[in-house]
């Protein structure tokens, strides 16, 4: 599939992105200055932030050095004493109006993250509801980190185990939620009593310094939440060396992770990563067929399929096979593709142009051996970030698509005999972030949800992340958990405490 270059223009564009951004009522949204120890700072040079729709360069922010991220370290090891020493409660009520804010601006946000991420306007509005809910649920959660009084084991002692905050801590963001992932981040840390940094993606940050932005007007103190854009690289360094740096939270690829995991082993950080997943998704026979195809739409394309839950690989048993294909090719062929800002666009830009050409890579592998394809067919020139919503069915295990997460709007239908074969199969993998199993047999799907080797499992339903959920994989999809009172004890350290000699 021949790709046209997008072609960049300055900031005098009057694309799409630009004019919604122009109209904003919060000019401050798009600043270009960052967050630092609770100053907003301008720096010489700036990062550009370009619509992946349109290549247009819709905005720039302060490029921060390593100067700049040591500063931000010492303003927050300065604000912890204060920040662990409020009330759980006086914490949370600062939480609670910063996800008040982020409601009351939920529309510009979204204008923010579709401008810059490119997803549509729909999803992004979404994203604005979930990561404020991130806040509300920490905000409650800091105060129930309870500890335990344990039954002694030695005469005349009490024992008591304590939760407390672990330290500053800093945050790695991805490109794909550039707001519910500072804010799952955050909620936690901040409420464990925890200072943070945040470190966003390069392609995503007016979004993250307008969450700054209304944290401040919030209340948060100076140097409890920082926000820095920059170099990853030139950013992450003195975060991994810095042993007040006590806790690193990173949500990207595998192949990062392992670089910042190995990175943060000389200073012992307690490290959480949310990586890389290649999600199974097993329809059995029993099933509604209907229902088995709104849940793989939900679960391929949500995001343009730019999702680490997203459904990878399709796994149909062959009695409905050839009815699931052609309802599934069918539905794919009512999404359109668009500018995120277009209300009638389901599918929006990849972006970054290097997941364009990784779908369209899996989409090549694929079809020199063997399989089929049924993509939509869009009117116009694609530029290098678009990539229309394919079908391809009879996938191989010997293809790359099937053994590599795609990342897009790719869908890979696979076709299975026997429950013990999919089980095999789906486990196969060093991912483990999610699954999905769509049956009507109860028995089946309490055996497979103790068989597959994920962090998380859906059953006939493609929605179950939220607060309240411990959100991580096994395997090499991560470390740690994000959301629940799990989410919260990343950041807070256990205390064991004897009080001896209690016997007069």
């Amino acid at each position: 599939m021949a790709l046209q270059p997008l072609r960049h223009r300055r900031l005098r564009s009057v694309g799409p992105a630009a004019k919604h951004l122009q109209n904003l009522s919060r000019r401050d949204f798009t600043a270009a200055a960052a967050l630092i120890d609770g100053c907003w700072v301008s720096t010489e040079q700036k990062e550009l932030v370009v619509d992946p729709a349109t290549g247009d360069e819709i905005a720039e922010v302060a490029h921060c050095s390593a100067a700049d991220m040591n500063r931000a370290i010492n303003a927050a090891d300065r604000s912890f004493a204060a920040w662990r020493a409020l009330l759980p409660s006086q914490r949370g009520a600062i939480l609670k109006s910063w996800a008040s804010l982020m409601l009351a601006h939920a529309e510009e946000l979204a204008i923010l993250v579709t401008s810059e991420q490119g997803k549509p306007l729909a999803e992004a509005r979404q994203e604005i509801l979930y990561g404020a809910g991130f806040l509300d649920w920490f905000a409650a959660e800091g105060e129930r980190a309870y500890g335990d009084t344990i039954p002694s084991h030695k005469t005349g002692s009490l024992l008591q185990v304590r939760m407390q905050p672990i330290g500053v801590a800093a945050a790695v963001t991805p490109w794909n939620f550039p707001v519910a992932m500072i804010t799952r981040k955050a909620g936690a840390a901040l409420a464990a009593g925890c200072p943070m940094i945040v470190k966003p993606a390069s392609e995503t940050p007016l979004s993250a310094l307008a969450l700054g932005r209304l944290a401040e007007e919030a209340g948060m103190p100076r140097g409890v939440l920082q926000v820095l854009v920059g170099n990853p690289i030139e950013l992450s360094t003195p975060l991994l060396r810095d042993a007040r740096i006590r806790a690193l939270s990173f949500t990207g690829s595998t192949e990062l992770g392992r670089l910042l995991l190995e990175g943060a082993a000389d200073t012992i950080k307690k490290v959480s990563l949310e990586l890389g997943g290649h999600a199974p998704f097993l329809i059995f026979d029993d099933v509604d067929l209907e229902k088995a195809v709104a849940g793989a739409m939900a679960a391929k394309f949500a995001t343009s399929g730019q999702d680490c839950l997203a459904a990878n690989r399709i796994y149909v048993q062959r009695g409905v096979y050839d009815a699931f294909v052609a309802a599934f090719a069918k539905a794919i062929s009512q999404l359109k593709v668009g500018h995120g800002l277009d209300p009638k666009t389901d599918i929006g830009p990849m972006t970054k142009a290097s997941v364009a050409h990784k779908c369209l890579a899996h989409i090549d592998d694929a079809l020199k051996k063997g399989a089929k394809a049924f993509s939509t067919v869009q009117k116009g020139s694609l530029r290098s970030n678009f990539v229309p919503p394919t079908l391809l069915s009879d996938v191989t295990e010997e293809m790359v698509i099937a053994r590599e997460e795609t990342f897009g709007p790719v869908a890979a239908v696979l076709p299975f005999s026997s429950e013990e074969e999919v089980v095999a199969r789906a486990n196969a993998n060093e991912m483990g972030l999610a699954g999905y199993i769509y049956t009507d047999n109860l028995r089946r799907a309490l055996r497979l949800s103790e068989q597959i080797e994920c962090g998380m499992l859906g059953i006939n339903t493609a929605s179950f992340t939220g607060p309240p959920i411990p959100f991580g994989g096994w395997k090499q999809s991560g470390l740690g958990r994000e959301g629940a009172r799990y989410g919260l004890a990343e950041y807070m350290e256990l205390k064991y405490v004897c009080f001896g000699d209690l016997v007069a």
